[in-house]
């Protein structure tokens, strides 16, 4: 019965890689369709905060549609959406009047099918039967990580061996793996994600628990804790070490993001032995540890080996709040899971947008920024004692 929901597993595992090429591609791109197109670097600076606007968008609508159209249309959807964004993007920078109206189209289509994946591969995940939840679970997100490293490496090879002006064949090439992937999505299993395949609690109900709301600020805590350094890492390797952008994405996001994909495999491999609450409480200590390195070790070198350890720490926390929701409301349903991915896009929005202010407000000092985010490796800490005390829903 579990067997043939590996199938399941592994096509969702892709999903996630799926939502890494739609983030982390069209950024590779920023400074070429700037001079390309003569498109200002504020309106290119936009693009990104138009997806995820997007994307949270979607999170929020999801909760009143996927149940009615099914988890395999949603799903279905979410790719065939991420390839014709990916495919388009390649197109309409051409034959609209304005290419970055082209290119902003192209992103809000892409960014529909990323927010669909972002509500629902986790929820597919959980429902498939396996003996270790908490596993797959782990295991599915550090796919987000190997795909965006994936992403950088082959397309950085790509450019470098082709030409960056042959971007549009590398669009339409990654476009092949979300068409690909609808395709297994038509066929596999999808397990109900309610055990006895009642309906999940409605919005009301999940707002009027406790333990809920503990859930959310930790969802949000998790995903600021995780940006609040991934997104500046790239900046303090340069203005730490004087390297060069190039260099520093390399020894900055890069590595933040093959560690913490690290840190996922390995609870993906061995989370049958370690209790997760534990390891959840654990990493929090050392990301709280991580953040103190940052702002106060004095050589920049030693800072950015604590940015790395960063990666380490914030592996479990996006996946192993999903995992304690569903231990902790198993009734959640669809709302649920599109309420925690909203809470966490907001984190990963909010986390580096702090940082910054803080930065900026006390003469561009990264460090001191970085101090003040500390707060979210702390809170999310708190939450975890405060809903262990929590009886379930």
């Amino acid at each position: 019965m579990k067997n043939q929901y590996n199938k399941t597993i592994t096509v969702c595992f892709v999903g996630y890689i799926v939502q890494a090429i739609v983030n982390n591609f069209t950024p590779l791109l920023f400074l070429f369709f700037q001079r390309s197109f003569q498109i200002p670097l504020s309106k290119i600076t936009l693009l990104v905060t138009f997806n995820f606007g997007i994307q949270l968008l979607v999170d929020l609508l999801s909760v009143g549609f996927v149940d009615k159209i099914g988890y395999r249309t949603s799903m279905i959807m979410a790719h065939v959406m991420s390839a014709a964004g990916l495919i388009l993007l390649a197109v309409l920078p051409e034959i609209t009047p304005d290419p970055f109206v082209g290119i902003l189209t192209a992103v809000m289509i892409y960014a529909i099918g990323g927010g669909l994946l972002e509500v629902l591969v986790s929820p597919v995940v959980e429902a498939c039967p396996s003996d270790n939840k908490e596993k797959a679970m782990s295991m599915l997100h550090s796919f987000y990580c190997w795909g965006h490293a994936g992403v950088v490496l082959i397309s950085t090879l790509f450019f470098y061996l082709a030409g960056i002006e042959n971007w549009k064949i590398l669009a339409v090439i990654w476009a092949l793996i979300p068409l690909g992937n609808a395709v297994a999505f038509s066929k596999v299993p999808i397990a109900p994600l309610i055990e006895d395949g009642g309906p999940g609690l409605e919005l009301k109900e999940l707002f009027r628990m406790k333990v809920f709301w503990i859930l959310l600020i930790m969802m949000i805590c998790a995903g600021a804790a995780e940006q609040a350094v991934s997104q500046w890492a790239s900046t303090f390797a340069e203005k730490g070490l004087g390297i060069s952008k190039t260099a520093g994405d390399l020894a900055g996001p890069m590595a933040f993001a093959v560690l913490m994909g690290g840190s996922r495999l390995f609870y993906g491999r061995y989370g049958d032995r370690i209790h997760l609450d534990r390891f959840m409480m654990f990493s929090c200590c050392l990301c709280i540890l991580s953040y103190l390195g940052i702002s106060f070790l004095p050589l920049p070198q030693l800072g950015l080996i604590a940015c790395a350890v960063c990666g380490v720490s914030v592996g479990i926390m996006w996946p192993g709040t999903f995992s304690r929701a569903s231990a902790a409301i198993p009734k959640g349903g669809t709302a649920m899971f599109a309420l925690l991915a909203l809470g966490g896009d907001v984190g990963c929005s909010g986390g580096p947008t702090l940082v910054g202010l803080v930065s900026g407000a006390l003469g561009d000092d990264l460090k001191k920024g970085i101090l003040a985010g500390v707060i979210f490796p702390v809170l999310l800490l708190t939450g975890i004692m405060f809903s262990r005390k929590t009886d379930k829903a």
